[in-house]
């Protein structure tokens, strides 16, 4: 039967949608300095009609009695740096962070029966050699992600990283492999440097990601042989080479899968065509499981933190024969 017949009327459409958008509120990550936090939003100060775009996509989907598609570019790789993180492979963060997700499609379902379905689009690959992670563990990062959603049952998850995208031109940049694919999609989608500077002169926003960026670059850096004043210069460059990067991905993305509702997991503003996501608690809005370690506060809810601050303040906790994350015990304070 044609998609036509099984449309909604409009009330009950802009009804449907705006409960969906209200399932999402108190995890959008802001960028409003009023808004400007990584600890729980709170959903009553928001309206729905900020997020026009948002509205609109999930009408595209409701309309037709469709599962809603979410596409998210986030789980790249583990920082390399060991005073943030445990080690190369998905820990609690990642767990929790998917396991979220996947509760949040499913509390989609009982509002819209057709469901939703979200795309984590892990990105680790496209800057591999901008944030000097190898493509080996990037591999390995990305393959116990797809086997937590197996081995964790989350029916509503689905990952699609570079390896996935075949049909690129043979010879751009190389055979098909990971240098040759960057080289074809850098090529392809990204943005010159010189658009980047023009619209961090005239946004404030481009300019943050940018700033946070290579706060990210300086902090993660491991070894670097010269000054810091060289390796800050350095994080400058190679910061628009992710912006750059991260724009291309999104294009490519939105190629894939143009009627998706997109998310960040960067703070974004109202009305922003993205919209941005939190995923876990934590004192700093840019946080991310894969730039911290989880530590289970005495109440049992977890927080982010650099592995450093979160060995001070709990014991560390194995899962399948790896450090998992740490715990705190009773009368501690994060």
């Amino acid at each position: 039967m044609h998609a036509a017949a099984h449309r909604r009327d409009p009330a009950r459409t802009s009804a449907t949608c705006a409960a969906i958008l209200n399932l999402l509120l108190p995890h959008r990550r802001a960028a409003e300095p009023d808004r400007d936090t990584g600890g729980a939003a709170d959903s009553g100060l928001e309206s729905i009609t900020d997020f026009p775009r948002q509205l609109d996509r999930l009408a595209h989907f409701v309309d037709r009695d469709e599962p809603v598609v979410f596409t998210l570019p986030a789980f790249p790789c583990k920082s390399p740096n060991p005073n943030k993180v445990l080690g190369r492979l998905p820990d609690e963060g990642e767990r929790l962070s998917l396991a979220f997700l996947d509760r949040l499609c499913a509390s989609i379902a009982r509002i819209h029966p057709p469901g939703a379905r979200m795309l984590i689009c892990s990105d680790g690959h496209v800057f591999a050699d901008l944030v000097h992670v190898p493509d080996s563990h990037i591999d390995a990062y990305t393959d116990e992600l797809r086997a937590i959603v197996v081995r964790d049952d989350l029916r509503h998850l689905g990952v699609f990283d570079l390896r996935d995208v075949r049909d690129e031109p043979r010879g751009v940049g190389g055979e098909d492999t990971h240098e040759g694919k960057r080289a074809w999609l850098h090529a392809r989608h990204a943005p010159s440097v010189a658009r980047l500077r023009a619209q961090m002169r005239a946004d404030e926003d481009t300019l943050r990601l940018y700033r946070g960026i290579t706060r990210f670059l300086f902090e993660d850096a491991v070894d670097f042989p010269g000054t810091r004043s060289a390796l800050q210069r350095d994080c400058r460059t190679r910061a628009y080479g992710v912006i750059q990067r991260s724009r291309a991905w999104s294009d490519l993305i939105a190629e894939h899968h143009p009627d998706a509702l997109r998310l960040s997991i960067h703070p974004q503003r109202r009305g922003a065509e993205k919209f941005g996501i939190r995923l876990l608690d934590a004192p700093d809005v840019w946080a991310t499981p894969w730039h911290t370690t989880v530590l289970h506060r005495a109440d049992g809810r977890p927080h982010l933190l650099h592995r450093a601050d979160a060995a001070r303040l709990g014991v560390l906790v194995h899962r399948d024969g790896r450090p998992s994350h740490y715990r705190q015990e009773s009368g501690g304070r994060p």
